[in-house]
């Protein structure tokens, strides 16, 4: 539409032609096709994302997500969280993040030039509704810029300050992508980097100086206008997405970092986790364990009594996966994998009153939901925290002894079940290729004591009535009401 053209009584041919650029938002913008488009994600459903805490904590008060989130744009905190909804679960492109973050930790410095304050606003700039002269021809250039010049004021200072911006934006990358050490990239960042470079060669492009453009000549400022949101609109708009790829990475880069963290190794074949020293990431002072799960004991049996560490154990491992999955460093010693299709966990399960949903029939459909996709043949691994507490102790037994027997059966798959049903142990079908670990108590003093560390086992500790003693609750039901 064209709009504030001159009078009728000019020439046809030299009515400037003005439109608004209608708005653009964020979301708009797209990912890499390469990297997040055509490689597999891990499947992580709401209950796992809601179990290991990654964009909502209810217990540490920070996900998993605010730990990772060191970003420097609004932009890149959408690619991360992006990144951290869908992980890879192929090791190609897995390897290749780590490459990136690797590359990052060994050249931080390099990072600390890219652009943050210009995106922000040349996205704001690209956002607005703002008149665009769309002449090329100088005459008619000429014209509609004159035009906007005197009869859009707060328009052509808006167009002004986008225009001074974006060259902003794009000396920051000029000088980004000179710095030598940026020749030996590799991984997600080099196929980055390199489009980046590319897209500042287009010609139009190169027209831009390399020294601040004053806002005094309108004709310059909105031709520069010009190319920005018509001619090379596309291109800046990739150039921002691509900084903003850059900053997810420097982010987990930068969590690795901070935390002390360790890129995992990942292996060929199948199913396995073999974990040295691993902690939980919001476990101040955290206890160290070992995980060690593979195709000859590709399900752990886990017992203890409460407190004793068993869920944090659980979460640990399946946050440390995950974390692995997105191409990040993880909190342990040591850890290697084989990527897998999906990862369940069954930790903080709850009835639903508006649909009608036992706490039992929860149990169960997390279960089916696991059974599910191991019948479509994908690689699994599952995480079920005591399973089956919804029901009687007899049917808790029978189900739990019935799922432990198959699901020790399916190859490829990995699988950690914890149980304060100790008797199972003795009805596993044999041979079998279940594990036995437990956590135990210790006295001391008269008081129980917990070490927090995985022993092997079945733990034969039976202390809910003496926790009950120790908290005084007999005294207090054997006393008498007074008055």
């Amino acid at each position: 539409m064209k709009i504030a053209a001159l009078p009728d009584s000019r020439p046809k041919s030299r009515e400037p032609s003005m439109k608004k650029v209608p708005r653009i938002l964020s979301s708009e913008i797209q990912t890499l096709d390469w990297s997040h488009h055509n490689s597999k994600s891990l499947r992580i459903d709401e209950q796992t994302q809601k179990d290991l805490e990654i964009f909502k904590s209810e217990c540490s008060g920070k996900s998993l997500y605010d730990l990772c989130n060191f970003t420097r744009t609004a932009g890149g905190a959408t690619i991360l969280k992006q990144r951290m909804k869908s992980p890879f679960s192929d090791a190609s492109a897995i390897r290749a993040t780590q490459e990136s973050i690797a590359f990052i930790l060994n050249h931080r410095s390099v990072f600390k030039i890219l652009p943050s304050y210009h995106t922000r606003n040349v996205e704001q700039y690209q956002r607005d509704i703002l008149m665009l002269v769309t002449q090329v021809g100088a005459l008619e250039f000429t014209i509609g810029a004159i035009a906007l010049r005197l009869d859009h004021e707060r328009h052509y200072r808006n167009i002004v300050r986008g225009v001074q911006l974006t060259c902003g934006l794009i000396r920051a990358l000029r000088a980004y992508v000179k710095q030598k050490e940026l020749s030996s990239v590799s991984g997600e960042l080099a196929a980055i980097y390199q489009e980046m470079k590319q897209l500042l060669l287009l010609p139009k492009l190169q027209k831009i100086p390399d020294k601040e453009i004053e806002g005094g000549w309108f004709w310059n400022i909105l031709r520069f206008d010009q190319i920005f949101r018509l001619h090379e609109k596309d291109a800046i708009l990739r150039l921002m997405q691509l900084t903003y790829e850059t900053d997810a990475l420097v982010s987990m880069s930068d969590a690795t970092s901070n935390y002390g963290y360790t890129l995992p190794k990942i292996v060929e074949g199948p199913a396995c986790i073999q974990a040295k020293g691993l902690t939980h990431p919001h476990i101040e002072n955290a206890i160290p364990n070992n995980v060690n799960l593979d195709q000859e004991h590709r399900l752990l049996f886990l017992t203890g009594p409460n407190m004793a560490g068993k869920t944090t154990y659980l979460r640990a491992t399946a946050t440390a996966l995950y974390f692995g999955h997105l191409g990040m460093g993880v909190p342990a010693n040591h850890f290697e994998f084989a990527p897998v299709d999906s990862l369940f966990s069954s930790i903080s399960l709850a009835d639903d009153l508006h649909t009608g949903v036992s706490y039992f029939r929860a149990e169960v459909l997390r279960i089916k939901a696991i059974a599910s996709a191991i019948a479509k043949g994908l690689r699994v691994v599952a995480i079920m925290d005591e399973p089956f507490k919804g029901t009687n102790v007899k049917d808790a037994f029978d189900a739990s002894l019935s799922v432990l027997n198959r699901l020790e059966s399916k190859h490829d798959c990995l699988f950690m079940f914890s149980s304060h049903l100790i008797e199972l142990e003795e009805r596993f079908e044999l041979p079998t290729k279940i594990r036995r670990c437990h956590f135990e108590a210790q006295e001391s003093e008269g008081l129980l004591q917990f070490d927090y560390q995985i022993h092997p086992g079945v733990s034969r500790q039976r202390l809910g009535m003496r926790v009950l003693a120790e908290e005084g609750v007999f005294e207090l039901l054997d006393q008498e009401i007074i008055g």
